[in-house]
């Protein structure tokens, strides 16, 4: 067993910031103290260091074939990126095959093969029937207790309503979290129909298309079914000010409901899209306004 001795760091937690050492046996902290010693340990002297938790980051897309591309990350290169970050497990999202959880719970583990930190997944909900229904609670059995659903992406991706509810009283009664993409698929499909008739085809038409207000809509329809099935939601990739106080009115309600954000959506606007190489900073959802930076 590999036994490190971190020594004269100081240690950052949820709560607290105190200088300690940190004895390591194998790939558990089982000791923190002042001065501590250990005969086999090999010693790295910490000081003047900040020592903290590696973060976990939920949401990552490794691997993952959409509209006829694929991401730029894969399950290394990805991972590497993650740990010189700081960032030390990551959670990915598994692509629901037609032939089911199983075989596509085993196509991603076979991608994952040539991880380099810690990992887990969730599973893309983007078809709902009997037989789905069926095999949700399965997924605990495979290590998946988290589903994600979209309230776009029409014919491709989209659940309806009746689904993504019926979903998340599945995940009540099986100690199981929906997470929710959510915009208006209806109103974007339409948008984008009429952007391309009209020769609109340059970059800032792919968050004109995506009018802010759909989601905001999405994410208070979203709570609303949540609430309704008593049951918890956790928003992804909130973009806008309106989806943070949809969240806020939501949860002053009782509802169960969270929300992460990503760092683009801190940092970038639509402006970014207008540059001459405004095609790299395309994301979906897309980036917004300083307003909603802020």
């Amino acid at each position: 067993m590999v036994v490190k001795l971190i020594k004269n760091g100081t240690l950052i937690t949820a709560s607290e910031t105190f200088e300690a050492d940190i004895l390591v046996e194998g790939e558990k902290i089982s000791l923190l103290g002042k001065n501590l010693q250990h005969p086999n340990a090999e010693v790295i002297d910490a000081a003047g260091k900040l020592i903290m938790p590696g973060g976990i980051d939920p949401h990552t897309h490794f691997d993952l074939p959409m509209f006829g591309t694929v991401s730029s990350d894969d399950h290394y290169t990805g991972h590497k990126a993650a740990a010189f970050g700081g960032t030390t497990t990551v959670m990915d999202f598994v692509v629901l095959e037609p032939e089911g959880f199983k075989h596509s719970v085993d196509v991603w583990l076979e991608k994952s093969a040539k991880a380099a930190i810690d990992y887990s997944f969730h599973m893309n909900l983007t078809r709902f029937d009997e037989k789905i229904a069926e095999e949700i609670p399965s997924l605990r059995a495979l290590g998946i207790t988290t589903l994600k659903v979209f309230t776009a992406y029409n014919g491709r991706l989209r659940v309806d309503d009746g689904g993504i509810f019926k979903a998340m009283q599945i995940a009540r009664d099986h100690g199981m979290l929906v997470m929710a993409h959510c915009e208006n698929g209806d109103v974007i499909d339409k948008l984008v129909t009429d952007a391309l008739n009209a020769g609109h085809w340059q970059p800032e038409w792919h968050a004109l298309t995506r009018p802010g207000w759909g989601g905001v809509e999405a994410t208070l329809r979203v709570a609303g079914m949540a609430s309704a099935a008593e049951a918890s939601v956790y928003i992804v990739h909130m973009n806008l000010g309106g989806e943070v106080d949809m969240l806020k009115y939501a949860r002053e309600r009782g509802v169960k409901v969270m929300g992460e954000t990503c760092p683009q959506y801190l940092f970038f606007t639509i402006e970014d899209l207008r540059r001459p190489d405004g095609s790299k900073w395309i994301c979906s959802p897309p980036m917004r306004t300083a307003q909603d930076n802020a």
